[in-house]
């Protein structure tokens, strides 16, 4: 538990102002030589230190690569998929290996998509 004087100062400090609280950081900086951002530059890790932890990706897009043998069937299938014009899915699937299928879709939406991609005969990409 802090002290009376700690807590008394941290009320006081709520009661400040952005612009005086800007401006006592300041004061507090210059007359302590210290710096109140945040370091730049990280140390190395230290042998046997905790890995840092990793943001899993929740949202996956499903890239054409390539339309294989069966291109109509790809189509078809494409047309189904996304709700476009058997025009606008022929120019989606004839856009590969840079086509877009679906974006932000979760992992196993992706995972099927892409086993019924390669059922057609495409070749598939989970990003």
């Amino acid at each position: 538990m802090a002290s009376e004087k700690v807590l008394k100062l941290v009320e006081d400090v709520k009661t400040l102002t952005v612009l005086e609280l800007s401006e006592l950081v300041k004061t507090l900086e210059e007359e302590f030589g210290v710096s109140a951002a945040a370091p730049v530059a990280v140390a190395a890790p230290v042998a046997g230190a905790a890995a840092p932890v990793e943001v899993e990706q929740t949202e996956f897009d499903v890239v054409l690569t390539d339309f294989g043998q069966t291109k109509m069937n790809v189509i078809k299938l494409a047309k189904e998929i996304t709700g476009l014009n058997l025009k606008e899915a022929k120019e989606l699937v004839e856009a590969a290996p840079k086509a877009v299928i679906k974006s932000a879709v979760s992992r196993a939406d992706a995972d099927a998509l892409k086993a019924r991609f390669e059922e057609a005969g495409a070749k598939v990409e989970i990003k």
